[in-house]
């Protein structure tokens, strides 16, 4: 079925291939999964959770799940192809992002998660590590390991990466919502715009910092920037700015053309097939090390 090509990158429990269908000459990423790996982790619920959640998502600035199938010994996940690899790696080797490059990837995302959002699932993960970049430099939100469909909203597992947890999953006294998604979108536009996380310290004093809100923005940043950083970064979730006015906030406007938040690709638009190129997903070096995960529910 699929011509396999380099080794794009290695997960925790299997790796992923550059791939070109035989007779389609379609250009894919090939995730290669490991089924003793996973029932050893005892994540094979988590995994199918994924498959269902990612499969059925159509939106320019979300990776494509074409389809999964297995063997005896491997699950085998279809990605849509990601021509410019990690976002991760690129803000490391540029540092920081000017303002216009950090408000078209944050219009990106708001657009992506309201996507999200409508369809009640929350992603719960993102940071830089989990978004990709297109062929035409647009971006693609990746990695739904820990996202979940909760049409209800209310949710108690704590999970994901200690710099971009929101106050209302270390604090423990009460359920949260699709809102912890916002804290996270305030925590990317301050490392887009400053090169660091905005709570990074030890461990136990970066928790202490975000329960209690504890962050300034530099000087430098610009006034429309700030103001949208501390509106998402409210300790209180419904205080957050919502998705709708993220889009429309004077900073976006500023720096990014209407064509710049991306509308949902309808059903039964087949997305646009990249030729071979550079290796997307490539292999995640010098990553955050820092999660805080518990059971994945």
């Amino acid at each position: 079925m699929f011509e396999i090509g380099k080794p794009l990158g290695k997960g925790k429990f299997g790796r992923v291939y550059l791939a070109k269908d035989k007779v389609t000459g379609f250009v894919c990423a090939l995730k290669v999964l490991h089924k003793k790996e996973l029932q050893a982790a005892k994540v094979e619920k988590q995994l199918r959770r994924e498959i269902e959640i990612q499969s059925n998502l159509r939106h320019p600035n979300i990776l494509r799940l074409f389809g999964h199938f297995h063997d005896s010994s491997r699950v085998f996940l279809i990605l849509e192809f990601a021509g410019q690899g990690e976002l991760y790696k690129i803000l490391r080797k540029a540092g920081k992002f000017d303002e216009p490059t950090a408000a078209s990837y944050i219009a990106q995302m708001a657009s992506a998660l309201g996507y999200l959002h409508k369809k009640h699932v929350i992603h719960r993960d993102i940071k830089p590590e989990n978004i990709l970049v297109g062929i035409q430099g647009e971006i693609k939100l990746s990695d739904f390991g820990w996202s979940v469909h909760a049409p209800t909203n209310r949710r108690q597992t704590m999970c994901g990466t200690l710099d971009y947890l929101p106050p209302e999953m270390l604090d423990g006294t009460a359920a949260y919502n699709e809102k912890v998604d916002l804290w996270s979108l305030g925590v990317l536009a301050y490392e887009f715009l400053v090169g660091a996380a905005p709570f990074e310290d030890e461990p136990v004093k970066t928790q202490k910092r975000i329960v209690k809100g504890d962050m300034s923005v530099p000087s430098w940043v610009s006034r429309e920037a700030r103001d949208l950083i501390m509106r998402l970064l409210q300790t209180n979730p419904d205080k957050r700015i919502p998705l709708s006015e993220v889009e429309k906030h004077p900073w976006i406007v500023r720096h990014c053309a209407p064509a710049a938040v991306a509308d949902e690709i309808p059903r039964g638009v087949a997305p646009k097939r990249s030729g071979s190129g550079s290796a997307s997903l490539g292999p995640k070096v010098a990553e955050r090390t820092r999660p805080l995960q518990k059971e994945r529910e």
